[in-house]
């Protein structure tokens, strides 16, 4: 297979370097590169064979079955729960597989008694229908980053990652990740129960219970890239607990371009009944909900537009990352939040295979993260980990974002967020699933797409 290099730039990517401008990939990749979606690579765009020594096993068309008595409604199991750990990481060993460690996963080993890593079976359930696939072919063929610069945005792609091939310079490849990640496949619709815990000095304390709505227009099967307006995802967020946040709804629209249409968020207040605009509820904001340990634009490793920053892929490698994690998201909460982090013993890592890529701060550009790193599966382009970096260079917070399985979608989605800071000592687990008989997890059912309007919001709104 002939593979594309990272890490050499061309000619006309070095004289714009040179300038102070942009680099400018070209539109798509010729068809016999986009014709390896199809035998050497998986239609998701990762490497369809296995590694060498067998521990990463070949993608086989990942996890598209329930088990057997399943239905929809129910709290999804655990498909893995028979599977024995193969490796336990902890202080004493943690030297030996540090290059196979994010940053933050070693710092917290090395920093807390009791962290440690245990390692399972690697299973390689990402998986999409079969009309994601086909759209994710057309996007390699047809996909374009902004020629004001990689971080504003793309064009030319609908209904599935947008770069399933990157392009040969790593600056472009970093942005090319980084909207891969924003467009990853996570359903069509989805409606879940989200909980938010706040860790600190071993007290718990919960920040929120919320109904979040998602409708993703640049995922409707019925869609196309000819009626595709821009906005990628439009959500609904209804609060149902702590009673003083009961009656407050956010609506926020995020689009494929930051520079064309910049994030829109609007907020009801409990006992205002009027719906006014929050720009602030973006970027470096602390969320309400996460008692200041989470910003906004930290849900699911990054979210939001990325245009503050300058994404350089730094290479793939293979890594130990939270994977396969139903059997997280089924646990009874308050007995898995120990002293300064989630116990091991109940969150599930695997190696894979990973895209990293780090962030810098755009010139001109501000915010409370200067740097930071994302680490990004190959196979459904979701940021598993994240780390970040404060104004003097210090290691500050680190996220691990496990996902679980959703045959039924069919998909290996976000189930559960968890955000350390390192420095204070305090963590927050959400926005994230713990699933229960009463609350089973995602519902994948259409939307009403009224409830996404500012104006419907107010009209709605209680006192």
């Amino acid at each position: 297979m002939k593979r594309r290099q990272f890490g050499f730039l061309s000619a006309c990517s070095a004289t714009a370097l040179a300038a102070g401008l942009p680099r400018v990939a070209r539109a798509g990749v010729p068809a016999d590169q986009a014709a390896q979606l199809k035998t050497t690579l998986t239609p998701f765009g990762s490497e369809r064979a296995g590694n060498a020594d067998g521990s990463i096993p070949a993608w086989q068309g990942g996890l598209t079955q329930t088990l057997p008595g399943w239905s929809p409604g129910q709290q999804q199991p655990d498909y893995f729960a028979s599977d024995a750990v193969l490796l336990t990481i902890d202080k004493s060993n943690v030297a030996q597989y540090s290059d196979q460690l994010s940053v933050g996963v070693a710092a917290l080993i090395q920093k807390y008694d009791g962290f440690n890593v245990k390692v399972y079976p690697t299973h390689r359930t990402a998986a999409a229908p079969q009309w994601v696939y086909d759209n994710i072919y057309q996007n390699a063929l047809n996909s374009a980053l902004d020629p004001r610069g990689p971080r504003f945005g793309f064009t030319g792609a609908y209904g599935g990652n947008a770069f399933p091939i990157l392009d040969s310079d790593p600056d472009n490849a970093g942005a090319q990740v980084i909207w891969n990640h924003i467009t990853r496949w996570d359903g069509s619709n989805t409606t879940a129960s989200y909980y938010t815990f706040i860790v600190s000095s071993g007290n718990i304390s919960l920040g929120g219970i919320f109904v979040l709505k998602d409708y993703y227009p640049y995922y409707q099967q019925d869609g196309s890239l000819a009626n595709f307006d821009g906005w990628y995802e439009k959500i609904h967020l209804d609060y149902t607990a702590p009673a003083v946040n009961v009656g407050q709804v956010l609506c926020e629209w995020t689009s494929t371009n930051a520079l064309d249409r910049p994030t829109q968020a609007w907020e009801l207040l409990n006992g205002q009944g009027r719906v006014r605009k929050a720009p602030e509820l973006t970027y470096d904001t602390p969320q309400a909900t996460g008692g200041g340990v989470i910003n906004y634009d930290e849900s699911y490793g990054f979210y939001g537009d990325p245009h503050k920053y300058n994404w350089k892929l730094l290479g793939k490698r293979e890594m130990f990352i939270p994977y396969n994690n139903n059997g997280l998201i089924r646990s009874e909460p308050k007995s898995v939040l120990q002293e300064n982090f989630v116990d091991p013993s109940v969150v599930r890592y695997e190696k894979h295979r990973v895209y990293v890529v780090d962030a810098t701060l755009a010139p001109g550009e501000r915010h409370s993260i200067p740097h930071r790193r994302v680490y990004v599966d190959e196979d459904n382009w979701h940021v598993v980990l994240a780390d970040e970096w404060d104004a003097n260079g210090n290691l500050l917070k680190i996220t691990q974002c496990p996902s679980i399985n959703t045959p039924d979608l069919p998909g290996t989605i976000f189930g559960q967020i968890m955000v350390n800071n390192i420095q204070s000592d305090q963590y927050t687990v959400g926005p994230g699933l713990f699933t229960s008989d009463s609350n089973p997890g995602y519902s994948f059912a259409p939307i009403n797409q009224e409830i996404f309007n500012p104006q419907y919001i107010s009209a709605s709104a209680q006192f």
